[in-house]
């Protein structure tokens, strides 16, 4: 309670709502993006939803790699599919670095590159025929057809806790989850 926190890639605001009830009315969350129509929807959400903590949410145009924040800022930092759409990983992991205070975390959650062969064949099996048919019937194909490389390019688990460790983090863990399908780092400063 109390804290400011930084959703980071935020889109249309999914994690910045659940910090925003986490954290209370007296914290502060700043959900920042680069793209201004994901931002134009997460506040459009925001003046919907019209919960009274969610008035401590405050959304931010902005690039990953180069924040508009000071050294030793936010509390917590999240990011929720987001590190493996940008082309500078490391950046992106030094500037959060840069702007968590002294033993504050970060939480990256994303797809998981695994390292298991069955479970490659079952993430790219959804991705085929659950995800990318279920988005069709949304009009939103387009946006999910590039999953499967863009998994395929990502971190293991394991080279994300050496990202995190390099960048400077002390302390870094990749949990999978989800059967594998999906995955954690979890780094402290």
């Amino acid at each position: 309670m109390g804290d400011c926190v930084l959703d980071l890639c935020c889109g249309s605001g999914d994690l910045a709502f659940l910090l925003s009830e986490k954290i209370g009315a007296n914290g502060k969350v700043a959900g920042l993006d680069f793209s201004k129509e994901q931002l134009s929807i997460a506040s459009s959400r925001q003046k919907l939803l019209r919960k009274s903590c969610y008035k401590n949410i405050e959304w931010v145009g902005g690039d990953a790699t180069d924040l508009p924040y000071p050294d030793c800022y936010f509390d917590a930092i999240t990011m929720g599919y987001g590190l493996r759409n940008l082309v500078d990983k490391r950046k992106a992991v030094e500037e959060t670095l840069r702007v968590l205070k002294p033993g504050a975390k970060l939480s990256v959650l994303d797809f998981n590159k695994s390292t298991q062969p069955s479970v490659i064949l079952f993430q790219e099996w959804m991705i085929d025929n659950v995800v990318v048919p279920v988005a069709s019937a949304y009009g939103l194909a387009k946006e999910y057809q590039y999953l499967k490389s863009s998994i395929r390019e990502f971190l293991t688990g394991k080279e994300l806790e050496e990202l995190a460790l390099e960048a400077g983090f002390s302390t870094a863990k990749h949990y999978e989850i989800g059967g594998g399908l999906m995955g954690n780092l979890v780094a402290t400063r």
